[in-house]
């Protein structure tokens, strides 16, 4: 998306994130192929080392902007183009409108054949082949998904943050939203926000507070994620609902 701005100066920004969706749907279509393939630790190890791979042609290539990265032009809105703090208000309103479009049609998938066989495949593979479902097909789709809502998300924060570089694509970074699916858990759309927001809400307070220690406070976090809600902040609503069923 910021290669589009910088090479052809196309910067209308709705064409610009769905761009940057696509394009990143495109590769996670091509590189789900083999990932679709792998379980557990093996899936993660080989997604970490894609990425790792793209983070070193992205700092060793100049054209691509090597270890400093470049500027992204500033976004045009259906031929408006604000500046300042509209600016500003031009993007939030744009992310709310791509969070919530995005958080309606991935509930409409949980709702879905596909996306209802996530935890049946989680707990045996085998018995859901034995159904007659592609479960390779599955989960290549997910990622395809997956990529897509990484793309869009990923276009709207270069056109925020103004700039790129290859750190962007460090897997630090994907450890933040390892740490925001561990905490918020899976199959709940509204619970991925609130992970969302407590994460970040949290690593403030913790920089703030603790600026030399605030990686162990979200380790310490996260540690007790696993062990007492092992299930996610989407859990509790669960919980909530069975005591509720469950009282004469």
């Amino acid at each position: 998306m910021a290669l589009i701005g910088r090479w052809i100066g196309f910067t209308d920004a709705f064409a610009l994130v769905l761009l940057g969706g696509l394009g990143a749907g495109i590769v996670a279509a091509l590189v789900g192929v083999l990932l679709a393939r792998y379980r557990e630790i093996f899936f993660a190890m080989l997604s970490l080392a894609l990425s790792m791979i793209l983070y070193g042609v992205l700092v060793k290539t100049e054209s691509l902007g090597s270890t400093d990265g470049f500027s992204v032009a500033t976004p045009t809105f259906l031929g408006y183009a604000p500046h300042g703090v509209a600016l500003g208000l031009a993007l939030y309103w744009l992310t709310l409108a791509v969070g919530a479009i995005s958080a309606l049609l991935i509930g409409a998938y949980f709702r879905s054949v596909a996306g209802s066989l996530a935890a049946p495949i989680r707990d045996s593979e085998i018995r859901v082949e034995f159904l007659g479902v592609s479960v390779t097909g599955i989960i290549h789709t997910k990622v395809i998904i997956a990529g897509v809502l990484g793309g869009l998300g990923g276009a709207l924060a270069a056109l925020t943050i103004g700039h790129v570089d290859p750190n962007m694509a460090y897997w630090t970074t994907s450890g933040g939203f390892v740490f925001v699916t561990i905490l918020a858990g899976a199959g709940s759309v509204a619970a991925a926000f609130v992970g969302s927001l407590a994460f970040e809400a949290l690593r403030s307070l913790a920089v703030d507070v603790m600026p030399g220690l605030w990686q162990m406070t979200l380790g310490s976090v996260l540690l007790l994620t696993i062990l007492f809600l092992p299930d996610g902040l989407g859990s509790l609503a669960k919980r909530v609902r069975r005591r509720a069923e469950a009282k004469p």
